[in-house]
Order: structure tokens, then C-alpha cells, then sequence
């Protein structure tokens, strides 16, 4: 059986249910397709696996009228957050009431972000959601890209997006390659609990192993662990006892919060840095991890990808209502062109931070130290990167924008 639309979407995580959010109640005939039913928040504790929202990616939230699904189950604001060098004395901390916010970022499991998002696209109607489904082919032609599923159904579009993460099939179809780096690091995840709560604010502490964070959950006791170590390390941690990581984990992260008093679950994962050559091509979009990986120590991985999902549409949206062709690869190429910059930017930053805090040679330690207390002191700077990270600044799309009320 054949069916036509506008856009398919390959991939149905945070970023690819954002995109069809993005185009929710538009002139297009969308479908997103996923192989697996969505997240579901447990009933019970938290997601192991969370995101640090910026402001920009709440006000994209709010704009396509999801973000309430989110706060109506758990969101945790990040009013400060303190970073330090580890075996250095070098520290900064930000606040976010000296940039006149209520908070600097959000942290939200995963799975809260998935769901509210399923939840809101289901209210479009000119938005289809099939899952759980298998693709078998994808064929990319002039006039368009098919996507035949396992069960025989063949699915035409003007547009396919590839939002299938960093493993990506469509990028693969299309013959697009990426620059990768292995970083031989794993990020091990997990939920504590500590004896002293922990304010609002989120602690990371840079080691010569890689960066450790502990981010505030709604519980005021309870934090969410991204722990990054070279993978020979990071497997030997997984490989421990709760008792015995607890111990690890104490003794790297110090006493600020108290005794570490419970963990939950563990989970590694592998961590490398890519950049897709291209994001775009005739009748075709990558966006998210299909496009590019960045370190998790920034927190900004998945904030570009709904970026990526604003941009896309926007640019879409406007070609529509000129009645260009939205497979056009000169409509697709302003995508590219708008994005790939910033993102290329956060992938060698995010990368460069990994070589700079793991560099055990006594001066570089000598000189990030230096560096972290100058920016600390330096009010101007500190709120500026604040700011940026905060997505306050830079070229954003209309849907990233805060509504003016």
C-alpha cells in the first residue's frame, strides 16, 4: 500500500517528535516513524537518563505547547551551578539572578520530554504517528525519497528527515559521512541521593579521568550522576558493588553535598564527537545526533538537536508560504548553512574541553585553573557565557524565541 506526505521523519526520540511538533497544525502532511514505543517516566524513581534544557529549548517548549506536559510531571530548575578543576584550585560559579533569570537550565528526564512531546503531536491532525515499525529500504530519487516498511507499505515524501540518532540509517542511505572521534570514554549515569540537599544547584568537577556532574533533581536530596572516565576506568566502576562506587564516587566529588546515601541503577554508554560533511542534500535533512554528536560535560548535545528542529521547520514553513519546493536543496541548503556553523562550534569546544581537563601536565593544570577563577572574576564574561549557554544569545529561530506577551 502507498501513502504520500509532505515529510517523512525517520526517528521518533526528543528531537524527531520536536520536528513534528514544529510542523503540528501546518499545511504539510507529516508522519513521524519509530521502531519502539515512547519512553514512559517511571512509576517509581527517576529516568537514568536526564537533559540540561536550556531557555531557548523551554521557550521552543512552551511555543509548541509541550512544555506544560513536562512541568505537570517533574522539571527541576538549575538556579546556580558550580564548576571546578578537580586536583586544582581553580573554581566559577554562575547564578542565574545575575542575569536576571529564575534559572540557568532544567534538568528533565529523558523520558518526561518524550512523552509530553508524543502527547502534544498526537493533538495535530495533519501529523501521523506510526510505531512501532520496521524500515527495510529508503530509496532517495529526484522527485522524492520512499520508505518501505517491514510490512509492505510503501511511504512517498517530498522531504525525509533523518532524526535516527547517531547510528543514523537515513545519513547511511544517502551516502553523507561524517567526521568522527572516538574519545574512548564511556558516560556512566545513574540517580543519589545525599545527606545535605542540594540547593538548586549544579556541581561538576572537572578530573584528569573526565568531567563528573551532579545535577539536581525535584527532590531536594536527590541528584542525577553523568560521570565520564576513560572507558578501561568507567568499566571498572560499572563493574563495582554499590558500596564500593559510592566510595569512588565520594571520594572524587567530595564532601559539598554531604555523604552519597543511595544509588540507583547504572547505566554506561560510549562517548565520541561527529560531524556529518553534510546535513542536507535533494529532498533530504539530517538533524540531532544524525548530524552531529557532542561530549555530554556541556549539557548541550540535545539542545542543538531542537535547534536543529525549530531551524528545519522554520525554514520549511517559509518556502511553503512562497510556494517553493521543500525538497529543494538551495530551501534545504539555508537549513544547513544556519545550523552547522554553532554546532561544528559546540562539537570542537565540547571536544577540546575532554583534551584541556585531562591533561595531568603541571601547567596546563597550572593555566585552566587560572583560567576558571579569572572568568569567575570577570563579571562581563561570566555573563555572557552564562547567556550563551543559557540560550539567550545567538541566531535563533522564531520557535526558540520567548513568546511577547
Amino acid at each position: 500500500m502507498k501513502s504520500s506526505y509532505d515529510i517523512v521523519i525517520v526517528g521518533g526520540g526528543m528531537v524527531g517528535a520536536a520536528l513534528a511538533c514544529a510542523l503540528g497544525n501546518s499545511a504539510f502532511k507529516v508522519v513521524l516513524l519509530d521502531r519502539s514505543p515512547a519512553m514512559r517516566p517511571p512509576e517509581k524513581g527517576y529516568d537514568q537518563r536526564v537533559s540540561a534544557l536550556t531557555l531557548a529549548s523551554r521557550a521552543l517548549f512552551e511555543n509548541l505547547g509541550a512544555w506544560e506536559g513536562m512541568a505537570r510531571r517533574r522539571v527541576s530548575p538549575v538556579r546556580e551551578m558550580r564548576v571546578s578543576g578537580g586536583a586544582g584550585s581553580g573554581a566559577i560559579h554562575f547564578n542565574a539572578a545575575e542575569i536576571g533569570e529564575p534559572a540557568l537550565t532544567y534538568i528533565v528526564e529523558n523520558s518526561v520530554i518524550q512523552t509530553a512531546l508524543i502527547e502534544r503531536l498526537h493533538q495535530f491532525t495533519n501529523v501521523h504517528h506510526l510505531c512501532p515499525v520496521e524500515i527495510v529500504d529508503i530509496t532517495l530519487a529526484d522527485n522524492g525519497a520512499v520508505v518501505t516498511l517491514k510490512d509492505g507499505r510503501s511511504l512517498q515524501a517530498k522531504l525525509l528527515v533523518g532524526a535516527d540518532g547517531a547510528d543514523s540509517g537515513v545519513r547511511r542511505a544517502a551516502g553523507i559521512e561524517t567526521q568522527a572521534l572516538n574519545l574512548h570514554q564511556k558516560g556512566i549515569v545513574a540517580t543519589t541521593t545525599t545527606e545535605k540537599p542540594h540547593e538548586a544547584t549544579a556541581r561538576q568537577v572537572f578530573l584528569t579521568t573526565g568531567p563528573l556532574a551532579f545535577l539536581p533533581l525535584d527532590e531536594p536530596h536527590t541528584c542525577s550522576i553523568v560521570w565520564s572516565a576513560d572507558t578501561a576506568h568507567a568499566d571498572q566502576l560499572l563493574a563495582l558493588d554499590d558500596a564500593a562506587f559510592i566510595a569512588e564516587l565520594q571520594q572524587v566529588f567530595g564532601d559539598s553535598l554531604g555523604k552519597i546515601q543511595t544509588l540507583g541503577p547504572r547505566a554506561g554508554f560510549p562517548l565520541a564527537l561527529s560531524h556529518a560533511r553534510a546535513y542536507t542534500a535533494p529532498h533530504l535533512a539530517l538533524v540531532g545526533d544524525a548530524a552531529h554528536t557532542v561530549h555530554p560535560l556541556a549539557g548541550q548535545g540535545v539542545n542543538l538537536g531542537f535547534l536543529d528542529a525549530a531551524t528545519l521547520a522554520e525554514v520549511l514553513l517559509d518556502a511553503a508560504a512562497k510556494q517553493k519546493d521543500i525538497g529543494a536543496h538551495a530551501v534545504l541548503r539555508r537549513y544547513e548553512r544556519w545550523r552547522k556553523g554553532d554546532n561544528l562550534a559546540m562539537v570542537s569546544i565540547t571536544g577540546g574541553f575532554k583534551y584541556l581537563f585531562g591533561n595531568e601536565l603541571p601547567v596546563v593544570s597550572q593555566l585552566r585553573n587560572w583560567g576558571l577563577d579569572l572568568t569567575n572574576a570577570a563579571t562581563p564574561i561570566k555573563n555572557l557565557i552564562m547567556r550563551r549557554a543559557s540560550g539567550l544569545e545567538g541566531d535563533l529561530p522564531k520557535l526558540a524565541r520567548r513568546a511577547l506577551h
